[in-house]
């Protein structure tokens, strides 16, 4: 699938980094956006439409992570995927980026390269949800709106929780492997973790469980996931 023209806002303090991502999204024909500081960034993302965020967590204003949490509780920027740049690679700092609803991680220093395959990896899963409509009693999926509601209240799911959620929909009873679920919901081509799909599961039922189905996403130990409608 081919990516089309995409605009991308790049919030990096580095000027180096910064245009290096730069002249790499131009060199695959997007738009681009800089900029160095979070304060400036959020009036940015409330002025302005982007398609991908490319953000630093050490950033001046507001960090990363705290921007992150403002996007994600804004109707118009819920949904925005997020890839989040930085030094601070270890383990549990990426687990601590995906929960705060960072889309991919991609640690410093990095190849051009790989940051360019995350990027389009990321913008073919927001624009490759397939058209399906899914009535499972009180919880209703439509892929087509991309919404999601419980007997009659909508749900805001972002990008990847909602085809998570459509994937395991899809079979009823199921149990997905994370690796099926990886190659599924993120694609084969996808340089995430298997903790990210963790990640991704608790954001989901975290919304499931604010109208009572919290327990249709379970958890097979030592095996996986399954969707089975709490009754």
């Amino acid at each position: 699938m081919v990516v089309s023209k995409k605009h991308i806002l790049i919030v990096e303090d580095d000027v180096s980094i910064a245009r290096l991502m730069q002249i790499h999204m131009q060199s695959k024909g997007h738009d681009t956006t800089l900029c160095d500081d979070g304060l400036d960034a959020q009036i940015l993302l409330k002025e302005k439409t982007y398609d991908l965020l490319i953000l630093d967590r050490m950033i001046p204003g507001k960090r990363g992570l705290d921007l992150l949490r403002w996007l994600r509780g804004e109707k118009k920027t819920s949904v925005l995927p997020v890839l989040m740049v930085t030094a601070l690679a270890m383990t549990n700092e990426r687990v601590r980026g995906l929960n705060e609803g960072a889309d991919d991680y991609l640690g410093k220093p990095f190849e051009p390269d790989e940051l360019v395959a995350r990027v389009e990896a990321l913008l073919r899963r927001s624009t490759s949800l397939v058209t399906e409509v899914f009535d499972s009693q009180a919880l209703q999926l439509d892929a087509e709106t991309m919404e999601v509601k419980v007997e009659g209240k909508l749900l805001s799911l972002r990008p990847l929780e909602f085809k998570l959620l459509q994937t395991m929909m899809r079979k009823p009873g199921r149990v997905f492997s994370r690796e099926q679920l990886l190659d599924t919901v993120w694609g084969m081509d996808s340089f995430v973790e298997e903790r990210t799909v963790d990640a991704t599961v608790k954001r989901l039922r975290k919304e499931l469980a604010g109208v009572g189905q919290g327990e249709s996403v379970q958890t097979i130990r030592g095996m996986g996931y399954r969707f089975q409608l709490k009754s």
